[in-house]
């Protein structure tokens, strides 16, 4: 993808986010919930927690917030209610979707979901019927203002750590590692004091589709925008390759 900054993505979903961080605080919350109930309330021996602990801080989710909801996951059988459920499906112009969620009823986000797509003009699918087109990555993102050395260091320090690839953006630098060492990579370039503005694992697409289209991009947006609403969806992954502009 071409001249299409990752990070200038990053950065409108954090001025977006900081207009409804209750709502963001909601959803991270929900997975230290059930990070805790899978692997325990101690982020040392819980290496899904930990990375979460990392998601949420670069939210800006303050520490004690963050303490706060894993003494409540840890004390709350209602942790226990909380199922994964993902959801697939098409956009306008045959665009692809992918909606992972947390949800204490499954139909309520059914029938959310569903309405999302079908207000965009697009169909929730089959499960399988777009992942395919995505690849399962740990994604870690570097602020080219945050990093004052050279490209050359980072890439080598990232290679050094595990990294499977290496790229370098128009305002940022691209670490992408295998799902699997993804909480290693991250802790080794953590106590290397590398700045990360982002660090998840998440779903790369293959290749991307343009939206040329007024009423297709307006629809997209729809859909978007009703996901991003829905306090049971946790991320939406798409193969828009989504104009500045619209970033």
């Amino acid at each position: 993808m071409s001249g299409h900054s990752k990070f200038a993505n990053i950065k409108h979903k954090k001025e977006k986010n900081d207009a409804s961080k209750g709502k963001i605080f909601t959803k991270l919350g929900r997975e230290i919930a059930v990070a805790v109930k899978e692997g325990g309330a101690d982020p040392a021996s819980n290496s899904k927690l930990k990375d979460i602990i990392a998601k949420a801080k670069s939210n800006n989710m303050p520490n004690d917030t963050i303490e706060r909801s894993i003494k409540k996951a840890a004390g709350d059988a209602n942790a226990d209610n909380y199922e994964r459920v993902t959801y697939e499906g098409y956009g306008p112009n045959g665009t692809a979707i992918i909606v992972e969620c947390l949800t204490d009823n499954k139909n309520r986000t059914a029938s959310n979901v569903r309405n999302a797509f079908t207000k965009g003009n697009g169909n929730v699918g089959t499960p399988g019927c777009v992942s395919f087109m995505f690849d399962r990555k740990g994604q870690i993102l570097v602020d080219k203002e945050e990093w004052e050395k050279d490209a050359d260091e980072l890439m080598m320090v990232a290679l050094d750590a595990g990294a499977e690839d290496f790229s370098e953006e128009e305002d940022s630098y691209e670490i992408i590692t295998d799902p699997d060492t993804f909480s290693e990579v991250r802790e080794k370039l953590e106590e290397a004091g590398i700045p990360m503005a982002q660090a998840e694992v998440t779903m790369i697409p293959q290749t991307f589709v343009d939206l040329t289209d007024a009423t297709d991009i307006k629809m997209m947006n729809r859909t978007l925008d009703l996901l991003d609403e829905d306090d049971d969806v946790q991320e939406v992954y798409h193969n828009w390759n989504m104009p500045e502009e619209e970033e």
